[in-house]
């Protein structure tokens, strides 16, 4: 490994063009190590090392393949969705004969064209394939237009005329709970005795806000391309996180067994989560539209109609009622979570219990009763997000924590230092999950003095004392982020290395790749296992054909399950022929060691490639197949009890930010974090996912607003209107640090998850911007921010613009 023991690794400004030296504002400065020496070849490992992405050249060429690069079959045809108008009401004709009367369209698709199930192979069975008597949504997909050209079918669909009676539709939360309007039961969970807690407490503050919801905004949009194959076999392409579900909702809607639908994804331009079950609509609209059409059918949204199809993160409203102690600490609490759902359940349920189980992020919570609603409303289904719940989560503590402080005019860092689970006691989660891997007691501290806290925080009060209208804000919150999928049946993986004559490697799992560096990870973990370079190592695309059943890649686990089946696959192989080496030498197997593109016995030091044609000619199995399941974890879903989560993830980021009173206008300042990823597998993708996820969360929390108005028409639906974080945003003091200690728990090469935990760090960007509100407003108390903190809603949590 690349890394000290003794201190953490870190990006300084050598290698990252946007870390910088401490600035104005009393940034902490570098903390990085010198390089390592180099290593003799035979001793170079894969892991630990900042290999770069594998395709990364072939990206920046142009030459790395999506979905709508891949060369067409004769014949294909292109659908464009049909899209209802009106939030919710009852559907009672389609009129396509202006569509059908424009060159070259083929036809519309409607239900009454798909022979399988109308409905979808979603767990809740509560969402059709296309609308048929009733629309729940502005932007519901009611049908299609097939057409022989995309534009064709595109401006077709805007021709059909849909004959809907309105109906009331709940399009808020509020709405919802009043209406106990819910896509799933409401569900609680209780430990201690809350209200008696609160009664006690010397100290007691109510609130409630609001966080809203973000879009995707992946660079490839949604896209599925499915070609008709003999004997009622299909081939989809399909950008997708989840090809396996994407074969079973094929399957399902075609009315054929799932052995006949064979779904490939060799990557995704992004998916964030909203590929994980949404991709599967368009495969099976695709799908349906091709077996009636009998001929390819390739499906993409613009990107308008990606906004009003698809679903979103869940906006959450809060209400709390909090009692503590002089010193800060919460002595009992009632918290209510009210999650949009939208109008189906989707993933709704597990993303509502996730922010339960988040809800505490690092501190205990010894008598708390939590309330969680899944409110159904009429809007798009949302789904999963980067994080599934958990920042939403982790944003109501950090908010009732930060509120606490400024009630007892205390600093907010010792507040949540008075409250984090214990080392030995004070260790047990609300849902019986005992906190055995707790680093927080040491990187909190660390990160306090790294990034110059306590000194910082007396020059930015000094600042603000002489500043009327630029108000500064500074915070520092920590991530306890569980890893694994909650429900227990999905942490499995197997994985496929196959090893060809010329001793070249192939591998293949069941995980997709989306940008974050997966398949990068894996080849490195065999290459290691292997004992050769990681150039000899190619990972193939996903394809249900290859490994069947494979999980969504989600939970932060793609690298956890399919690096570690592919790791035993690949040992496997390795095993066999060291069998076959140690038969040659007359030693034990024990003894061969792979390591440098060599095969090193004690009597002999052969190459990789000759032992590989050598076992070959001697009839040695050359290829093998791998299987991981996480282990120690078990869960109840009907009580939200048990050990869910395999092990945890921790960091902590420091955020300094600067809003302007008069305008509402804020800019992130400097951002110090310090975050644990175990051994690094490559440091390099890791720190891109921890800057590459808080900025996102930055987008969420800052930016990315998502506006219906009283129609239930999304009207911030193009990039025009809805603003994610650009280069610009990005703060110029930006410095990454990675905690030097390995996974306690068994995880492959020491590592741990990186893909969602970094984004719950940008909580300290709104807790840092509630602080330069108060500040402002220039009293203690509570701050009611609603997220996205744009310029109007920091107006209104200053007290200069009234509420709507």
């Amino acid at each position: 490994m690349n890394q000290r023991e003794d201190a953490p690794l870190s990006r300084d400004a050598e290698d990252h063009p946007v870390a910088i030296a401490a600035d104005a504002a009393g940034a902490a400065g570098p903390m990085a190590e010198a390089p390592p020496p180099p290593r003799s070849p035979v001793a170079e490992s894969a892991m630990g090392r900042s290999h770069p992405h594998e395709s990364a050249r072939a990206q920046v060429a142009g030459s790395a393949h999506y979905i709508d690069d891949l060369p067409e079959v004769k014949g294909t045809l292109y659908a464009a969705p049909i899209l209802s108008p009106v939030a919710h009401g009852r559907l009672s004709g389609v009129d396509a004969t202006a569509a059908l009367a424009l060159p070259g369209v083929r036809g519309v698709v409607l239900s009454a064209d798909v022979p399988g199930d109308k409905m979808l192979a979603a767990f809740a069975h509560d969402e059709p394939v296309f609308a048929t008597d009733s629309v729940h949504h502005v932007g519901q997909v009611v049908g299609l237009v097939v057409a022989d050209s995309v534009m064709g079918a595109r401006r077709a669909a805007r021709q059909v005329k849909l004959d809907i009676a309105p109906l009331p539709a709940v399009l808020t939360v509020q709405d919802a709970l009043a209406a106990q309007s819910y896509v799933l039961p409401p569900v609680f969970v209780r430990r201690g005795d809350a209200a008696a807690a609160l009664a006690a407490a010397p100290h007691r503050l109510q609130g409630a806000f609001e966080v809203g919801g973000q879009e995707h905004f992946y660079l490839e949009g949604q896209i599925a391309y499915a070609l008709p194959l003999e004997q009622r076999q299909w081939w989809i392409y399909s950008s997708t996180q989840h090809p396996g579900e994407v074969q079973h909702w094929v399957a399902h809607a075609l009315a054929i067994e799932n052995h006949a639908v064979r779904v490939e994804c060799r990557r995704m331009g992004g998916g964030f989560g909203g590929k994980e079950t949404q991709a599967g609509h368009l495969a099976v609209w695709a799908a349906v539209a091709a077996n009636k059409f009998k001929c390819p059918v390739k499906l993409r949204l613009d990107r308008d109609d990606d906004f009003m199809v698809t679903g979103k993160r869940h906006p959450f409203a809060y209400e709390y009622d909090v009692g503590f102690g002089e010193d800060g600490r919460i002595a009992g609490l009632q918290l209510t979570m009210a999650a949009n759902c939208g109008f189906s359940a989707d993933l709704s349920g597990p993303v509502a219990d996730r922010a339960v189980f988040h809800c505490d992020n690092a501190y205990f919570l010894e008598h708390v009763d939590i309330a969680s609603y899944r409110c159904r409303t009429n809007t798009q289904s949302h789904t999963a997000f980067r994080g599934f719940g958990g920042p939403q989560g982790v944003i109501a503590i950090e908010a009732i924590l930060g509120d606490i402080a400024r009630a007892l005019g205390r600093d907010a860092l010792d507040v949540r230092m008075a409250n984090l689970y214990g080392l030995r006691d004070r260790n047990v989660t609300h849902y019986q999950m005992a906190v055995e891997d707790n680093i927080l007691h040491d990187l909190l501290p660390k990160l306090e003095q790294s990034a110059r806290y306590r000194q910082r925080q007396a020059a930015i009060s000094a600042w603000n004392e002489g500043n009327a209208s630029l108000k500064r804000g500074l915070a520092i919150t920590p991530v306890k982020f569980g890893i694994s999928f909650t429900a227990t049946l999905f942490n499995q993986a197997g994985a496929l290395v196959h090893v060809y004559t010329d001793g070249s490697v192939q591998v293949n799992h069941g995980g997709t790749e989306m940008g974050q560096g997966l398949h990068t990870k894996v080849a490195q973990i065999v290459a290691d296992e292997l004992g050769v370079p990681f150039a000899r190592v190619l990972v193939t695309a996903s394809d249900t054909g290859k490994v069947p059943n494979a999980s969504a890649t989600a939970a932060s686990s793609g690298t956890d399950l399919n690096g570690r089946a592919a790791q035993f696959a690949a040992r496997h192989v390795r095993d066999n022929l060291a069998a076959f080496v140690c038969g040659l030498d007359g030693c034990g197997a024990g003894s061969i060691r792979f390591a440098g593109g060599q095969v090193i016995s004690p009597k002999a030091v052969r190459a990789w490639d000759d032992v590989v044609q050598q076992a070959y000619a001697n009839r040695i199995q050359l290829w093998s197949d791998g299987f991981y399941r996480t282990p120690k974890i078990h869960y109840d879903k009907t009580t939200l009890t048990g050990r869910p989560f395999y092990y945890f993830a921790y960091g902590a980021a420091c955020t300094e930010v600067a809003i302007d009173t008069a305008t509402g206008e804020s800019r992130v300042l400097a951002v110090d974090i310090l975050h644990d990823v175990g051994h690094s597998i490559n440091p390099a993708i890791d720190i891109g996912q921890i800057e590459g996820g808080f900025v996102q969360g930055m987008g969420w929390l800052t930016t990315e607003q998502l506006v219906w108005n009283d129609k239930g028409l999304l009207t911030t639906h193009a990039p025009s209107t809805y603003k994610i974080p650009a280069t610009g945003d990005v703060p110029a003091h930006f410095r990454v640090d990675l905690w030097p200690e390995a996974n306690r728990e068994d995880n492959v090469g020491g590592s741990k998850a990186v893909g969602e935990p970094p984004f719950m760090l940008a909580v300290s960007v709104y807790e840092a911007l509630r602080n330069a509100i108060a500040a402002g407003r220039g009293c203690g108390g509570r701050v009611e921010l609603t997220a996205p903190a744009t310029a109007e809603n920091v107006l209104r949590a200053l007290g200069r613009l009234q509420s709507v």
